[in-house]
């Protein structure tokens, strides 16, 4: 049988590592497929499928969309996207630069909290130097906070000051978890919602249905067993994909965050699956890319 892992990340966004070395990895793993799904934006994707030709791995171009509904983070993946179309490219220009505020103001709340810690701090804690079309997210800003000596773990971090509620924690506006699905459509690609479990809100997976979600993170990292039995249900009765995915950001404080490649991970028949909602689904992206992001 063989499988593929549909949820990594790479040094592009919070990842820790180049997309190659992912590719690397799954290799290793014993995978034949591997997707690159790094936050608002698509730099890695490159780099993927150049390793990925050589190394004889399919890999799936995604991306996964930062969005908030009723004041949750919600996250939405994209397969199969057109990660080179000028507009979609603008629209994950917007999601980076609210991107960048959020982390500013996290700063700030870490500041008032007492916690000397800077941008500047961030950007030296990076493992590699990042582009303009890359990101920096909560993890870096947790890996700061761990190498300056305030928490002894990047879980730490979370559960004190960067999770949902913790005490550092800010959400300033963003898209609805709607409009993404829609960029994505638009962009040729295929929209999941991602790891569904951690967000309590399963009365919303229905409404994204209708207006286009096409599957469901059923086998996550963090999820338990009971949940993927559960969200196993909610796919079948809604008719969405069942995929999964690692959600392997690489290793930070001798940790890896939040499981190894291949850790969960799908048949390729999903792979299959995913392509053919492509070529059913998807809209056609506008041809005026003078269209605000």
């Amino acid at each position: 049988m063989l499988y593929a892992d549909l949820h990594t990340h790479t040094s592009a966004s919070d990842g820790t590592q180049p997309s190659s070395e992912n590719i690397r990895l799954a290799v290793k793993a014993g995978l034949a497929g591997i997707a690159i799904t790094d936050h608002d934006t698509v730099a890695g994707i490159d780099e993927a499928l150049e390793a990925g030709s050589q190394s004889g791995i399919t890999v799936i171009p995604g991306v996964e969309i930062s969005t908030v509904f009723e004041g949750q983070d919600i996250h939405v993946l994209g397969y199969w996207i057109d990660h080179t179309n000028p507009l979609f490219l603008s629209r994950l220009t917007s999601l980076r630069d609210v991107r960048e505020q959020r982390n500013v103001m996290m700063i700030e709340r870490l500041n008032e909290l007492g916690l000397q810690v800077t941008m500047e701090d961030v950007w030296a804690s990076l493992e590699t130097s990042k582009k303009a079309d890359e990101t920096i997210g909560r993890p870096h800003i947790a890996d700061a906070l761990l190498k300056k000596g305030y928490v002894s773990s990047i879980a730490e971090a979370f559960d004190r000051y960067l999770g949902n509620g913790a005490a550092a924690y800010v959400n300033p506006p963003r898209i609805e978890p709607f409009t993404a699905i829609e960029w994505i459509l638009e962009a040729g690609g295929v929209p999941v919602l991602a790891h569904p479990g951690l967000y309590d809100l399963d009365e919303l997976i229905p409404r994204l249905a209708d207006v286009g979600l096409a599957g469901l993170e059923v086998y996550h990292s963090d999820h338990s067993p009971e949940q993927e039995k559960h969200y196993q249900s909610i796919a079948e009765q809604l008719g969405l994909i069942m995929t999964g995915g690692s959600d392997f950001h690489g290793e930070r404080g001798g940790v890896v965050f939040h499981a190894p490649v291949g850790a969960r991970k799908v048949e390729m028949s999903v792979v299959k699956q995913l392509a053919e909602a492509k070529r059913t689904t998807t809209k056609q992206m506008p041809s005026d890319n003078t269209e605000e992001a």
